[in-house]
């Protein structure tokens, strides 16, 4: 009997996720956590959360690149194509500048979410109504550029090297002590991202055949773009706010799983969220058991992990132009 794509994931991500809750700095054996307490509460505190959230920061960027892949017909597109990753990034960033991170943990997520969101409206807005694809990534590069711009002149007028500090290794990325409170306050903007996005399905399998074909089926182009940008806006936003900026999930995930997925973009969205989901949590683990001074962040090993990834892809590609 052939077993789907999905089904393996869905197997390994299990089974990694369960290796994610004994494997760290301090390895914690099943016998410990019964009878120490001191395990119990870094089993409970430090794991439990991570081994959720991780799973949960891959997904979202795994589905959203998927996503955008399948909406603007480029197999190199993630969330930093219509800058909300960037954008998500400024918002948290600005929070923390100001303190409003110290006043209340609500702050940095819904910093973070509204700036993604204004990134979406801005998109939307500088591309108009029924936009093709050219003019989506163009108006998305536009954003991209100004959100890092901006993040790093805030960067560049922190009050204090504490603060400059806080805020470079925020934008590395990562997962570390995070709470359950955490994982449970995105969940909510997580369901909503994933709900749109398949959603979407059928209308970017339409965008398969072209953009004037499916126009002809019944696709509205501009409705079917304020979807995305809020599917993405939902996902990326949720996430970043939480663990920071995390690369290269969004364009490794979907191309590493897109000739098992099926012949339609749409069909990608799931194995893309799962792939996500494992690429973020062996990435998690590597931080923890990497021997150096000080933990690696989850954002630095995604990178180190992507960027020979992406060179590969765009060597591939540039070997199949020329044939």
């Amino acid at each position: 009997m052939k077993i789907s794509c999905n089904t393996v994931l869905t197997i390994t991500l299990i089974g990694l996720m369960f290796a994610s809750l004994f494997i760290g700095a301090a390895p914690i054996l099943l016998s410990d956590f019964l009878h120490d307490p001191k395990a119990q509460f870094i089993f409970l505190e430090l794991r439990v959360p991570r081994t959720l959230i991780a799973p949960a920061v891959g997904a979202a960027l795994g589905c959203a690149g998927a996503l955008l892949q399948g909406r603007l017909q480029n197999p190199l597109a993630d969330a930093g194509v219509i800058g909300s990753s960037a954008a998500a990034a400024l918002g948290a960033v600005l929070v923390i500048h100001s303190g409003l991170s110290l006043v209340s943990t609500l702050f940095l997520p819904l910093g973070a979410a509204i700036f993604t969101a204004l990134s979406a409206g801005a998109v939307f807005f500088l591309a108009g109504r029924g936009a093709g694809t050219f003019t989506i990534i163009l108006a998305g590069a536009a954003i991209q550029s100004l959100a890092g711009a901006l993040t790093a002149l805030t960067l560049n007028l922190a009050p204090s090297p504490h603060a400059a500090l806080e805020i470079a290794f925020w934008l590395m990325g990562s997962v570390t002590d995070k709470s359950l409170a955490e994982f449970f306050l995105i969940l909510p903007f997580l369901s909503v991202g994933f709900l749109l996005a398949f959603y979407c399905r059928p209308a970017i399998n339409a965008l398969s055949l072209g953009e004037e074909t499916a126009v002809s089926l019944g696709v509205d182009l501009g409705r079917l773009n304020i979807l995305v940008l809020t599917a993405v806006t939902f996902l990326v936003g949720s996430v970043t706010a939480v663990a920071g900026s995390v690369g290269f999930v969004g364009l490794a995930a979907p191309h590493l799983l897109r000739r098992y997925a099926g012949a339609y973009p749409g069909s990608l969205l799931l194995p893309a969220a799962l792939g996500g989901a494992i690429l973020t949590l062996f990435a998690d683990i590597i931080t923890r058991i990497v021997p150096v001074s000080s933990e690696l962040k989850l954002g630095v090993v995604t990178s180190l992990i992507g960027a020979p990834f992406f060179l590969k892809i765009l060597l591939d590609h540039r070997k199949r132009a020329s044939l």
